[in-house]
């Protein structure tokens, strides 16, 4: 048997503090641009089974229960109390949470709290760029503040994480922009912006992501599938990579997160280049019970001490499980079957197991 006693989450956010219904809880399961079709349950997908195998028993309830079940059985215990028994019967006991999300979201702190677990936080560019937007008059005002909010949250957060794929799309120029191009793309910004304006300027998003290269923080790049409505091909890990060459040899290590559908392009990535690393926790949640399937595709292609678990939890606490349980049953079905063929010593499995469940994101982050 293949354990991981411990997991590392290397990138999530927090769970929602509010009570939820049906809709509202479906809405958190699945991410679209509207509700789910007439006569249709957003339940019934990969991660909405995954739900139901492996949340009710944590609340008390039997595997594959009814949704309307397992929710009344949730108001029944609390928002608090729910989210305190699924989080700790994840098996996570370190989470790297990015803050950048609006909505009534827990803290690091008291995501640690209810988990009884570590957490620390990792930051996310572009919300950095729009509060110090938010406060500086003058373009001058902007870079300079900019450039001092980088430096101290490099000196308490574990980690930057950019969402310019999603903002912009990955295929950006690789260089650094020069002075000028900056204080030019950050004047057109600001006048046209407005106050709380999102920053989607390729510009100024090339100069986050070089800001954060030379923290030397490690810096996560979201790829493949993201927000609703995202033109996904515009999200391909590969398309970044003139900027991965640019960045080879200056100390900083790039992440490459979720990925899926081009899981198989981010482990290339991780096995070619020695800074970069792929994420292989988000697609299992998405494919649920072929999850075991997606794992194996990323182990084809990216050396096992360049891969990291995480769940990309957001909202429900029940994403924690889900992401923790198939990934620890996927690990499991995946070198077991390689151990039972002969391919692979269980000594090596075991070693590798704890690499991707821990020992990787606890040497990539300094969490030792």
């Amino acid at each position: 048997m293949i354990e991981t006693p411990s997991l590392v989450d290397q990138y999530c956010h927090g769970v929602l503090r509010t009570e939820l219904g049906l809709g509202t809880f479906e809405a958190q399961l699945s991410r679209t641009e509207g509700p789910p079709a007439p006569g249709t349950t957003l339940f019934d997908t990969q991660t909405g089974f995954a739900v139901r195998r492996w949340c009710p028993p944590l609340l008390g309830l039997e595997p594959h229960c009814t949704p309307a079940r397992y929710l009344a059985r949730r108001r029944e215990l609390g928002v608090l109390e729910s989210a305190r028994r699924l989080l700790r019967g994840s098996g996570i006991t370190t989470y790297l949470v990015d803050t950048g999300l609006p909505g009534d979201l827990t803290e690091p702190g008291e995501l640690a709290s209810a988990g009884a677990a570590e957490a620390h936080e990792i930051v996310r560019l572009e919300l950095l760029a729009e509060q110090v937007a938010d406060t500086s008059g003058t373009v001058e005002s902007f870079l300079a503040n900019l450039a001092e909010s980088v430096h101290a949250a490099a000196a308490n957060a574990v980690a930057f994480t950019s969402v310019a794929g999603v903002r912009h799309g990955l295929a950006l120029a690789p260089e650094p922009p020069g002075p000028g191009e900056v204080r030019g793309a950050a004047g057109r910004w600001l006048a046209g912006r407005g106050v709380g304006g999102e920053l989607s300027d390729p510009v100024l998003l090339r100069h986050l992501l070089w800001s954060a290269v030379a923290s030397g923080r490690p810096l996560q790049l979201h790829a493949g599938l993201g927000a609703p409505g995202l033109r996904i091909d515009r999200t391909d890990p590969v398309l970044l990579t003139d900027f991965v060459r640019a960045t080879a040899g200056l100390g900083t290590d790039l992440v490459l997160l979720h990925g899926y559908p081009y899981h198989r392009h981010a482990a290339h990535l991780a096995g070619v280049f020695p800074h970069v690393y792929a994420d292989c926790g988000a697609a299992l949640v998405r494919t649920g019970a072929r999850a075991a399937t997606v794992l194996a595709e990323i182990l084809e292609l990216a050396p096992f001490g360049k891969i990291l678990f995480s769940s990309g939890a957001r909202g429900l606490p029940e994403l924690h499980v889900v992401a923790a349980h198939l990934f620890r049953e996927a690990l499991g079905r995946v070198l077991g079957t390689w151990v039972a063929e002969g391919a692979w010593s269980l000594s090596d499995a075991q070693r590798v197991a704890g690499m991707l469940a821990s020992g990787n994101a606890r040497r990539v982050y300094g969490l030792d």
